[in-house]
């Protein structure tokens, strides 16, 4: 592999300007999560990119937020796929990229709205395709599905279940979301889940009829206590009543009130656990005279640490170690991605094998500029040892 390992570097070091280019065409077209256009133009960038490498490219069109990119590089292979999956999205708002366009510091540091989370990662994806085309790689046919939601967990339209159907039959899928400057390896990440729970009791005027009041905020309380109750940190069972809103001043007895939940879960049989439990506290009724409902708003399963998982981490750390990029190492978030997505469609995952840097979704948000490199060079080392 050594012969291989110098050719795939060989071309990466002869592209080097044409990639930070690209970074930067992609970091400096805003592409939050209002901005359809913006997103849509990051997929077009992209289209171009990949049809002039000889990729079948499609897009999925999505009527309120990005469309998904998906692109196949079919190399004469019949075996299944393998998945670079990714976002093309930002959590930044308009305006970002023109108070903090993309610029290269002199500690080799890249700035710039999205430029770690992830564009970088598309990039290096990218590239890593670019790198094994050179070297005539044909093993498996190479396919990319790309969202244009992820940062708004795709709330507001059906990519989820869209990206599923896609990723199924794949054979391996690396994430090129944010790398860790330790270079950690994601195998598993919690998923999340938005509840809400609308209580409806009996509006009144609390000093001249309380007796015909029925409080929905009381109700609320008795409520909050036994959800806040269901956490168990340690097998990481999470549930946070982070928005309460109801009433409308001190002297009516509240006819209405909501709670807004957020979950997170370790595993699916965790989920199941907690949506079983916030059921329950659902249709337990407190305060005669009030009614709940609950709503499940967005549901991410989980990433779990599989077998196969495990087995595709482990040939990324040989391979790291194999062609002398290094140590890497495997851990597990609390942050969600797409990698849920794959490894519940069987498909198994690694995920952060992107660029390196540190405070995305902030205004300091850095990537480290060798890192798009030196990652892209592990990716395609990391696919050709499938």
């Amino acid at each position: 592999m050594e012969q291989f390992y110098q050719q795939i570097h060989s071309y990466i070091d002869t592209h080097r300007q044409e990639m930070l280019d690209l970074w930067r065409d992609l970091v400096n077209t805003e592409s939050g999560p209002a901005q359809k256009e913006g997103v849509d133009a990051v997929n077009a960038l992209l289209r171009k990119e990949m049809v002039a490498c000889g990729l079948s490219v499609q897009t999925i069109p999505m009527e309120k937020v990005g469309d998904i990119l998906v692109a196949q590089w079919d190399n004469g292979s019949q075996l299944p796929p393998i998945l670079l999956i990714g976002h093309m999205d930002t959590v930044f708002k308009p305006g970002a990229a023109t108070e903090n366009p993309f610029r290269i510091d002199a500690e080799g540091k890249v700035h710039g709205p999205g430029c770690l989370d992830m564009k970088g990662g598309v990039v290096v994806a990218l590239y890593a395709v670019k790198a094994l085309q050179s070297v005539g790689y044909n093993k498996h046919p190479i396919m990319f599905v790309l969202a244009g939601d992820e940062e708004t967990l795709h709330q507001n339209s059906n990519a989820q279940e869209v990206m599923a159907q896609i990723m199924a039959g794949g054979c391996a899928a690396f994430n090129f979301e944010t790398g860790y400057p330790d270079d950690g390896v994601v195998v598993g990440r919690k998923g999340g889940s938005v509840v809400v729970f609308d209580i409806e009791g009996v509006a009144a005027h609390s000093g001249i009829a309380p007796e015909k009041g029925r409080s929905a905020i009381a109700e609320a309380a008795h409520k909050i206590l036994a959800i806040q109750a269901l956490n168990d940190i340690p097998r990481g069972k999470l549930i946070n009543c982070g928005l309460v809103s109801g009433g409308i001043g001190e002297n009516t007895i509240p006819g209405a009130c909501s709670i807004r939940c957020g979950l997170r879960f370790p595993t699916v049989a965790i989920k199941e656990e907690l949506m079983a439990d916030c059921k329950a506290i659902s249709d337990t009724v407190n305060i005669e005279g009030t009614k709940t409902t609950m709503r499940v708003e967005m549901v991410m399963d989980p990433m779990e640490r599989t077998e196969g998982v495990q087995k595709l981490y482990e040939l990324v750390e040989e391979t790291a170690r194999d062609m002398g990029y290094g140590e890497v190492h495997p851990f597990e978030v609390g942050g969600v991605s797409d990698s849920s997505v794959a490894v519940v469609a069987g498909v198994p995952t690694v995920c952060a094998m992107g660029v390196k840097g540190e405070f995305n979704h902030t205004e300091k948000e850095y990537a480290q500029m060798e890192s798009l490199f030196t990652r892209t060079a592990l990716a395609a080392a990391c696919i050709a040892r499938i």
